[in-house]
């Protein structure tokens, strides 16, 4: 008997993958076709898409009124979505009854908000405190001078002539920066070992939460004055920030705790071995990670209190959505069947820019700091 063996001495040149598993039929009975459940969802969903699509193309796109119509085409039977109107009032919607030759003014602090925040947003950027500073401390001074007026010789414009987007970004802004801080202080507060301070930070976090933003705005507005001296009066826009940051303020409070109380005591304790204090404690290990564990939360706040900027309208102010309202109602030189429904329409694309752009970015950084997400 002899051992005959064969070994090959060269490999065997890779063959294609069959025609039925690549390519985009292998792809649609993969997921479009998978069983007969499957294929009668992916016919319906083409259904509605024929349904649905060709009418808002023919509305946004194939028979809209570009920038630059006139309202006669936007009169016209079958005429779409009338985006001249847009164009045409797009300074009142961004700067309400702002002056016009003094719009500039807004436009540096646009300008300014862009430049300082950017860079505070991207992580590869240096200089951060730095940069943190001047957006949270001197950008703020410096707008409100140069927005108000009334000094350097630059005109005095009282809140009320503010408007449009411009309110909607300052209240958000600023809604945002300040409420952040106090809802950490406040959730560090409900935890203390202390019972004065534990308890006027639950009382104060139960009662905003207890009742709605509108109440509290109305409060602001109508209830505040009465038990004011008389002829003392405070600013409509500082009325409306006051009470959006405090609303939002115990949102975040209870956001905070629960990345808190999602710190493994250990974590505590290794401060404490290494002979750190309290805030130091807080400050290099535990909120660190208690943040970056309810990124999502946060976020979510935020976005909801740049949606609620809305319900300023309570107070007088006209932030975006009341100064396309108002212009809907005022402007019967643009008057037709489907201005008002563009209006609305712009508004809300702008609504859903910012909130997209937020949440993206939140999930960016959740992907940076590597919280264990898997997306």
């Amino acid at each position: 008997m002899t051992d005959i063996g064969f070994v090959r001495s060269d490999m065997v040149a890779a063959k294609p993958a069959p025609s039925s598993t690549t390519g985009p039929m292998a792809w649609a009975r993969t997921n479009l076709f998978a069983t007969p459940v499957d294929g009668l969802l992916t016919f319906l969903g083409l259904l509605f898409l024929f349904w649905v699509v060709p009418p808002l193309y023919n509305f946004f796109i194939g028979h809209a009124v570009p920038p630059g119509g006139t309202v006669e085409q936007c009169r016209m039977e079958n005429a779409g979505a009338c985006w001249a109107y847009i164009s045409a009032e797009m300074e009142f919607f961004i700067y309400g009854f702002y002056d016009i030759p003094e719009q500039w003014r807004p436009n540096i602090v646009f300008a300014m908000g862009v430049l300082l925040l950017a860079p505070l947003l991207m992580p590869k950027v240096p200089f951060k405190r730095t940069n943190a500073v001047l957006f949270l401390v001197v950008f703020p001074i410096v707008s409100y001078f140069l927005l108000a007026g009334g000094v350097f010789g630059l005109k005095p414009m009282p809140t009320e002539k503010w408007g449009g987007l411009l309110v909607t970004l300052i209240i958000s802004v600023v809604g945002i920066t300040l409420s952040f801080p106090l809802g950490i202080i406040l959730a560090l507060g409900r935890q203390s070992k202390l019972p004065v301070i534990k308890t006027l930070c639950v009382a104060f976090i139960e009662l905003i939460r207890a009742v709605p933003l509108i109440t509290i705005l109305f409060m602001a507005s109508i209830m505040l004055p009465l038990f004011m001296p008389q002829g003392t009066t405070v600013d409509k826009l500082l009325r409306a920030l006051v009470g959006v940051t405090l609303f939002t303020s115990a949102y975040m409070a209870e956001v905070v705790r629960g990345g808190l109380q999602a710190i493994p005591r250990g974590q505590y304790e290794a401060g404490a071995s290494l002979g750190l204090g309290y805030w130091k404690r807080m400050y290099f290990i535990v909120l660190p990670q208690a943040l970056k564990h309810v990124i999502p939360g946060i976020v979510n706040n935020f976005i909801s209190l740049f949606k609620d900027t809305s319900l300023v309208y309570i107070v007088g102010m006209k932030d975006l959505l009341e100064a396309v309202k108002t212009k809907n109602d005022t402007a019967l030189e643009w008057q037709s069947a489907n201005t008002a429904t563009t209006g609305y329409l712009f508004a809300a694309m702008v609504f859903w820019v910012f909130c997209f752009g937020m949440s993206r970015y939140s999930m960016y950084m959740e992907r940076r700091l590597n919280t264990g997400y898997k997306r």
